[in-house]
């Protein structure tokens, strides 16, 4: 009898068992699976989920577990990812209320994943029985838009420290002496180390703007009462000039001189410098002259007075004489080789022709900008970074490397690695702004826009300006799409260089940061500065789709396609579009 009650039990136990399984499997229809976004979106290299699950009241039986299991399945492979379990234990109100759950979910994205499917099923189970649901579509596929990124890449070069404009240096000759009372320069002055100073300028007839001569007297009487010799002293270095320039046949060249007459009369300005730097009295002595001229009166009244010092003959003697006096500065054109002539002993430089001291470092630099080939200017820049450590020589080396890369993207990775070992030696001498900036392309080249945006921001904190800066930004707007950073995308590419693949990435990141409306005036601006930008086309379709314009969208890809037919089957496969997919027009245009 005891045995006939265990196995009725037993039979018991099975039945419920048997019964409940099925019971929650069949309830588990009435599920509701929420998934955002759907579709689902890649954004860097990862798609990230939340999904929801609403379980009906009185599913979950006591004991029972009810597991939601999720996979992303493409082609023949598909992704196990996290379950989401219904313990009921946990939900004890299940019999009144449902049972609610979201999670989020991510996986590593791959190329191939973009056409696929999330499943879920539902386990049941109770102690070792389970039972299992029929999968399930949840959503359809991945947008992969943010894929969509044009790479940019820049060329900063550094400046190369040469003035090629006009520069005029000023001359100085030192002063000539002229006798108390007189004008007359003496052939002792003229047969001096200034006078043979000023004739050997005279000779060599350099490019010359102006001759200022400054004619001064000593304030005593028979100086001050001749108002005459301060300009008159001017006159005589500028007739003495005039007379050089006949001897040296200036012909033409002497009408485009400028000659400047200063005369100083009744002026302390000079005989206060004068008595500075005058050793021959104490500093207290000095200081009685000082207040004399300090305290006011006419000029005749405090030169009165100076002469009733104790110290005025020795003065008179020592410092007076230096006042008598002719001050020459000439304004000249320094003596600069011609851009021509510089090309050429750069060409000679770079062949060996020539030795690398035939230019100035200065110079060489300067002759890379004068030259359209880029290998040229590798060349140049190559010459100049063997002409002394100079961090600029070598980031303009990377520079010219980067934009080969730009020209030639078949070898962009060897022309990336030697960029980057010209920009370490360049950063151990001076990380400037601009190696920074070469930092960010090399880094996009090498697949890191991570490292992009980071030698980008470190450029522009480092104070990076001009085109520099503005290309560097295009740089930054591209990486910062990578990375999904989209609001600093968009302000980078706010920032950037006025070109179409600028604005094209503009667009595409405000489009990820759902700023629809301007993502289209971003795309207008691309195909405005280029044409036949088919990405620009394309991507101001996505936009419209988004905004759910359907006859933009179809007018948008019509121009996309005529550009690159390539486009129609990505068109077709792009869940952007799937709400069209069955639209006759949006088939008629992608044909």
């Amino acid at each position: 009898m005891r045995k006939l009650v265990y196995a009725l039990l037993i039979v018991g136990v099975l039945s419920f068992s048997g019964c409940t399984l099925p019971q929650m499997v069949k309830m588990s229809k009435e599920q509701q699976l929420t998934v955002t976004p759907n579709p689902l979106e890649v954004h860097k290299d990862t798609v990230a989920f939340e999904m929801a699950v609403n379980l009906p009241v009185k599913m979950l039986k006591k004991g029972t577990v009810y597991t939601v299991n999720t996979f992303y399945k493409y082609g023949e492979q598909e992704t196990a990812l996290e379950s989401i379990p219904f313990k009921a234990e946990d939900y004890p109100n299940s019999s009144t209320e449902q049972p609610r759950v979201s999670k989020n979910f991510t996986f590593a994205y791959a190329p191939a994943m973009k056409s696929g499917v999330l499943q879920v099923e539902g386990v049941a189970s109770k102690g070792t029985k389970s039972k299992v649901t029929p999968r399930m579509d949840v959503a359809v596929g991945v947008i992969t838009t943010s894929k969509l990124v044009k790479p940019v890449f820049f060329a900063a070069y550094a400046g190369h420290g040469y003035n090629n404009q006009e520069e005029i240096i000023p001359v100085v000759i030192p002063d000539f002496i002229f006798e108390q009372g007189r004008s007359v320069l003496r052939k002792s002055e003229i047969n001096s180390d200034k006078g043979k100073q000023l004739d050997a300028f005279i000779a060599s007839k350099n490019v010359t703007k102006t001759v200022t001569v400054t004619g001064t007297h000593s304030p005593e009487g028979a100086e001050r009462i001749n108002s005459k010799l301060s300009p008159d002293r001017a006159a005589a270095i500028e007739k003495f000039y005039r007379d050089q320039m006949k001897k040296y046949d200036y012909q033409d060249m002497a009408k485009d001189i400028q000659f400047v007459l200063k005369p100083v009369i009744r002026d302390w300005a000079e005989f206060k410098t004068a008595l500075a730097s005058y050793e021959g009295i104490s500093s207290e002595e000095k200081a009685e002259y000082l207040n004399i001229i300090n305290g006011g009166g006419t000029f005749e009244d405090q030169e009165k007075q100076l002469s009733r010092l104790k110290t005025y003959r020795k003065v008179f003697k020592d410092v007076y004489p230096t006042l008598r006096t002719a001050k020459t500065e000439i304004l000249t054109v320094k003596d600069k080789k011609t851009d021509a002539e510089i090309s050429v002993l750069a060409k000679q430089i770079t062949t060996g022709q020539v030795s690398s001291d035939t230019l100035s470092f200065e110079e060489l630099m300067y002759s890379a900008t004068l030259t359209p080939s880029l290998e040229e200017k590798v060349a140049i820049y190559e010459a100049a970074t063997k002409k002394g450590t100079n961090w600029n020589a070598h980031n303009n080396l990377a520079a010219a490397y980067i934009a080969q890369a730009i020209e030639n993207p078949a070898n962009a990775s060897s022309l990336a690695d030697k960029a980057k070992a010209q920009l370490d030696i360049a950063a151990r001498l001076n990380a400037a702004p601009e190696v920074h900036a070469n930092q960010a392309s090399v880094s996009m080249y090498q697949g890191n826009a991570y490292a992009a945006v980071s030698s980008a921001n470190k450029a522009i904190s480092a104070g990076l300006r001009g085109d520099n800066l503005s290309g560097v930004n295009g740089v930054k707007c591209a990486a910062s799409i990578v990375t999904a950073n989209y609001a600093e995308a968009v302000r980078a590419g706010s920032a950037a260089a006025s070109t179409a693949d600028n604005a094209y990435n503009r667009g595409l990141a405000q489009v990820l940061n759902k700023d629809y409306q301007n993502a289209l005036t971003s795309f207008g601006e691309a195909t405005r500065a280029n044409s036949n930008h088919a990405m620009a086309y394309y991507g101001a379709a996505i936009a419209s789709a988004r905004l759910g314009n359907a006859d933009a969208v179809i007018s948008n890809l019509t121009n996309a396609v005529k550009i690159d037919p390539n486009l129609k089957s990505a068109a077709l496969a792009d869940l952007e579009f799937s709400k069209w997919a069955t639209n006759e027009a949006f088939r008629n245009a992608l044909r």
